[in-house]
């Protein structure tokens, strides 16, 4: 008896959604996501990944041995970036040697993600798909992604206002549910309009004054919270509003196109791009700094290479701003009461700081 293909790809924040939906649309196969990230999970990334390997390698690593475990045939990354772009070959050969037996696929080719690379991919997957069928899910997973985004935006600047407890989390979680029954563009459009209106008829106490932070860094510990330690929760338990502008539709759309623009922008600091989001992330810091944000939050993998190149030039604009920035590195020795201490006497920090301006 042939035994039943299933597919099973690495969490990013609740990116695993719009994912799930597109392979759903356009595969046969049984789509079955990687389990929510534990301590587990990088405990066994950790076990079996090289050290000097960043965390994101360690999470994948074990998003993908739990999935096997959990049953999974098929194994899909996205890949791309920077030098996770080569890190593919080496988790399939690391899995290999464990004994896993499975197909490995990657959502990039020659370490660029491409509409042609992502066709080919799903080719593989489902030699039957038609182009047309493609294009139309492919647009709606970015539409999807994008209105997810947009939503993101507004509540990272008001959940740590919100009156009533969890408000925002379970609205989200509906939205989130209610998205992947759609089928065409216009009733998702709608279905986000829907949406965004019950989110802004949330109540919630927001003061004039309140103190703004500016999360920055590295893509993967910005939008997987459990690899920040829920960072971006902790600063919204503390009434702070918060902006974060590395998401998917960053990855994918907004950041071919204003790449330039950046560059231009920062050229007192930078005269090339860094590798990464390096420059982005200085030319950000130069744009909240304008912006009269109260504080920067750096955050990135314990050796990311980019974000330590960027780091000397994020000090010179937070001297030449004179606006405060902490940095904090994270790996599977991170830890969480040390993290917490310091996140503390930055917001007190931030606090006095701001009562003295006023």
């Amino acid at each position: 008896m042939k035994s039943e293909k299933i597919i099973s790809f690495p969490h990013l924040g609740n990116y695993h959604i719009p994912i799930q939906y597109l392979l759903n649309h356009l595969t046969t196969l049984k789509v079955m996501p990687a389990p929510p990230i534990t301590k587990k999970t990088i405990e066994l990334g950790t076990k079996y990944s090289p050290d000097f390997v960043c965390i994101p390698f360690k999470y994948n690593l074990g998003n993908f041995i739990e999935a096997l475990e959990n049953g999974a045939t098929i194994l899909l990354q996205a890949g791309g970036g920077c030098r996770y772009g080569y890190y593919a070959e080496v988790q399939e050969q690391i899995l290999k040697d464990l004994g896993y037996h499975f197909e490995f696929y990657t959502l990039t080719g020659d370490d660029h993600f491409t509409f042609r690379n992502l066709y080919r991919t799903f080719k593989k997957l489902n030699p039957k798909l038609h182009l047309f069928k493609f294009i139309h899910y492919f647009i709606m997973t970015l539409l999807m992604i994008y209105y997810m985004d947009k939503i993101d935006i507004y509540i990272r600047s008001n959940v740590g206002f919100e009156i009533k407890k969890n408000s925002f989390e379970q609205l989200q979680k509906k939205m989130l549910q209610s998205f992947i029954k759609i089928k065409n563009p216009l009733s998702l459009y709608f279905e986000y309009r829907k949406y965004k209106k019950q989110f802004r008829k949330l109540p919630i106490h927001k003061p004039r004054n309140c103190l703004k932070v500016g999360v920055i860094g590295e893509l993967y510990t910005s939008m997987e919270p459990f690899a920040s330690y829920f960072l971006e929760k902790q600063l919204a338990d503390m009434n702070i509003e918060v902006k974060r502008f590395t998401n998917v539709t960053y990855l994918l759309i907004t950041k071919k196109l204003h790449t330039r623009k950046l560059l231009r922008q920062v050229k007192k600091y930078c005269k090339y791009t860094i590798g990464a989001d390096g420059m982005d992330n200085v030319a950000r810091a130069k744009m909240l700094a304008e912006a009269g944000f109260d504080g920067l939050i750096h955050i990135k993998p314990f050796g990311c290479t980019p974000e330590i190149g960027a780091m000397p030039i994020l000090q010179r604009v937070s001297e030449d701003y004179k606006i405060p920035i902490v940095y904090f590195s994270f790996d599977n020795q991170t830890s969480m009461e040390g993290m917490k201490t310091r996140l503390e006497a930055f917001y007190d920090m931030l606090k006095m700081r701001k009562e003295s301006q006023e």
